[in-house]
This record gives C-alpha cells, structure tokens and sequence, in this order.
C-alpha cells in the first residue's frame, strides 16, 4: 500500500509555502501609504529584502531537494527494474484459480503443452512475486538439533525450476526418474550456509524439518543447491529456502511469442471446454512484481509532480524579487552604462547576488536531502548508492532556472535607455 505521510507531508509543505508566499505580499502592500504610493516615492527596506531573500532560498531548498528525491527515487526503481533476481519474469503468465479445474488440471496443462507458444509448465502455487503460498519451515542438519534454522519452504514438480529459468549451483533438480526425490530436498545458498554447509557440501546431507504437514522431525536428502533468487520483496534479504517435491494447484506457463492474445484466447478456450464454474483468470508474472513496488512508482511520480511545482514558485518568487532590485536599481544601471558598462557586466552585476542565494539553499538542501533519502533507501536489503553527482546535477540545475529566470528581466533591465532612468524621479 501506498504510504500516507509522505504524501500528506509533500502536500502540507506545498500548503505552508503557498500560505507563506502569498501572506507576506498581502501585509507588504497593505503597510504602503496611498499617498507615497501615487507620487511614487517607494524606498527599499532593507529587511524586507532580506525577508525576501529568505523566502527565494527556501523555495530553492525546497525545489533541490525535490530534484534530489526525484533522482533517488528513479534510481532505485530503475536498479529494482534491471536486477537480476535469480529467475526470468518475463514471459510468464500464472493461473491461481487452476484447482477448479479438478482432475482435468493435469490434463489441461498437458494439452497446453502441445501448443508450441508455450515452452514449459509447472504446477505450484509458490510464486516468487505477487500473491502466493507460504509456507515457514524450521529445519536442521542431521545430528545437530541446536541448530535450527526458520526459512519458508515451496512445494513444487520437477519443472518449476527450468519454467522459471532457475540455476542449479550444485547437484540436480528433482527428476521423475528417481522415485527417491520424494524425501529428497532442494536448499538455496542461504539455507545450505545457515545449516553449516557450503554449496558443495551440502549435496548428500540429511536435513531434519521440524513440524512439517508430512510429521514432525521428517528427514529429507539435500539432492541440489540453487542459485539464491529473489522470492521476497527486494526490501527483504534472502531468507532460506527450502524445496521439496510436493505439486500443488496453481498452473504457471513459461511462454515465447508475440502472439500473446492468441495464445490467452486458446487458452480460455480450452479452459471454457471443462465447465469448471471459474472464470478463465490470469496474470503475467512481470505485472505481478512491479505491483510489488506500486507504492514506490507512485511516490516517485509525486516527488515529480511536486518538484515541477515548486520549481516553478520558486522560479516566480525570483522573477520578483530580481524585478523588484532592478526597478530599486534603475539609477545605479543608468550611470553604469554612461559611464561605459556593457548589457553583460550590468546582467552579471544584477544576477550573481541571485546566484548566492540559490548556492545557499543547495547548501543546505545536500545534506538534509541525503540524510532524509538515506532513511528512505534504507527500507531496501537492496539498494543504490546515492552518488555525489546527483547533487552535482540538482545544484546545476538550480542554478540554470535561476540563471534563466534572472537573465530575462536583467538583460531587460540592461539594454533599457539609461537617459530614461536617470530622467525618472
């Protein structure tokens, strides 16, 4: 689920500087004196500027460290996106509800076997994304009942492993060829290491499961070690795993085509033909572990929403404050032009005091906003690193829109007629 505080925070900072922004204009124009105001004799207040200056460097901490989370947030889902999980969901279509099909299961995928879009099958309602069974385990070696070890056990055929494009470290997986697999056991790196073994060695050993729904303190032979996969969320580590040949309902196809809805629309019919009473219902294994992280995307695509927004206020907020000083400095850019200054020292003159603003705000957003994604990042056994050049290009980019925004009314400013200003009292 989609987490609420950070949403409910984004949005009440959003409120705070928007009430903030427009209060501070309201009591500055209602504490001008009518009279002053139509002769024109408006002077600068030092402390309003300031106060002014305060509020562009909030907006611009604001708008850095947005960019910043942004740019975390993208980086961690593009890294969850492209890592390698231990197993292909691609290409993978489940069908949960295959136990109403009864009897008629095993003969249903036999038939879809002989389709040649389909390259395998397998029958297990442990999945290593989206909603599955599971099942805890508590195991430990043969004469060593001290060491118990609490991991999740699968119950699969002989084909889960190939359909999902598994690797066997050591060993072998579970063959009809051997009617001994029915006691035979399948660990992961991490169960074969908290048992006291390596991957090697592993392979011939007795594992005692405790408690398990064949009886208590049942002994099975470790036949193979699989590679570790990802069969949790990525904010979890690898737990040990621990699998046994035991087919249950719940049919998943490894499939290779592009004719992906003639495939689903053979397949419905097939199911359709048996009159189960369920509805022919699937799902695609790589939508099943990006739902997974549906509450990270989302929360990356609020960090952008916001980001755009408070760069744009930002960006008003200094459009305001560099017309404001260049209609304070008229006179001043009048005799610096008569006395020979050109468009680009006077733009330079007007824009750098801006620029240290915007460099402010960047100092203080950097280490708020690695502290805050840090904390975030931390929620991942896998993760990113947050790499110095992400706040490089944050900074910079501060820096354009400030630089772009200035530049427009100070070249205005600039080229304006010096005569005209220095005639203005």
């Amino acid at each position: 689920m989609l987490d609420a505080k950070p949403i409910l925070g984004f949005i009440g900072l959003g409120l705070i500087v928007g009430v903030v922004a427009g209060m501070y204009p309201a009591f500055y124009l209602s504490s001008f004196k009518p009279i002053a105001v139509l002769k024109g004799k408006l002077t600068s207040n030092h402390k309003s500027f300031g106060l002014r200056s305060s509020l562009v460097v909030f907006q611009f901490f604001i708008s850095v460290a947005l960019i910043i989370g942004t740019i975390v947030v993208y980086q961690q889902m593009k890294y969850i996106q492209n890592k390698d999980l231990g197993f292909n969901k691609e290409q993978i279509i489940t069908i949960p509800n295959s136990y109403a099909l009864g009897k008629n299961e095993k003969v249903y995928e036999q038939q879809m076997l002989q389709d040649p879009r389909i390259v395998n099958a397998t029958a297990s309602g442990y999945k290593p994304a989206g909603p599955t069974n599971y099942n805890n385990a508590l195991a430990y070696p043969q004469g060593n009942d001290h060491l118990i070890v609490d991991g999740v056990e699968y119950h699969v055929d002989e084909n889960y492993i190939p359909t999902f494009g598994m690797t066997m470290i050591n060993g072998r997986n579970f063959s009809k060829d051997f009617a001994t697999d029915s006691t035979g056991i399948i660990l992961n790196e991490t169960a074969a290491r908290a048992l006291g073994w390596n991957d090697i060695s592993a392979v011939g050993k007795t594992v005692i499961r405790q408690n398990s729904d064949r009886g208590n303190n049942t002994a099975f032979h470790v036949i193979g070690v699989v590679k570790n996969f990802n069969f949790k969320s990525l904010h979890e580590a690898i737990s040990p795993l621990f699998m046994t040949l035991q087919p249950e309902s719940g049919l998943i196809f490894k499939i290779k085509t592009t004719d992906v809805a003639g495939l689903l629309a053979n397949m419905k019919k097939k199911w359709d033909s048996y009159n189960s009473g369920e509805p022919f219902s699937y799902s695609f294994m790589d939508d099943l572990f990006n739902k997974t992280y549906a509450a990270e995307a989302k929360t990356g695509t609020i960090l952008n929403i916001f980001a755009v927004l408070t760069i744009l206020v930002a960006s008003l907020g200094l459009f305001g404050l560099v017309t404001y000083t260049a209609e304070q400095r008229t006179k001043e850019i009048g005799i610096r032009k008569v006395l020979g200054a050109s468009v680009m020292q006077v733009t330079e003159m007007l824009s750098k005091d801006f620029i240290k603003l915007v460099a402010i705000a960047c100092l203080i957003a950097f280490p708020l906003s690695y502290w805050a994604m840090n904390k975030w990042l931390q929620g991942f056994a896998y993760r990113v690193h947050i790499s110095w050049w992400i706040f490089v290009v944050a900074g910079l980019m501060a820096i354009i829109i400030a630089l772009i925004t200035v530049s427009f009314q100070s070249i205005k400013a600039a080229i304006s007629n010096p005569v005209k200003s220095l005639r203005s009292e």
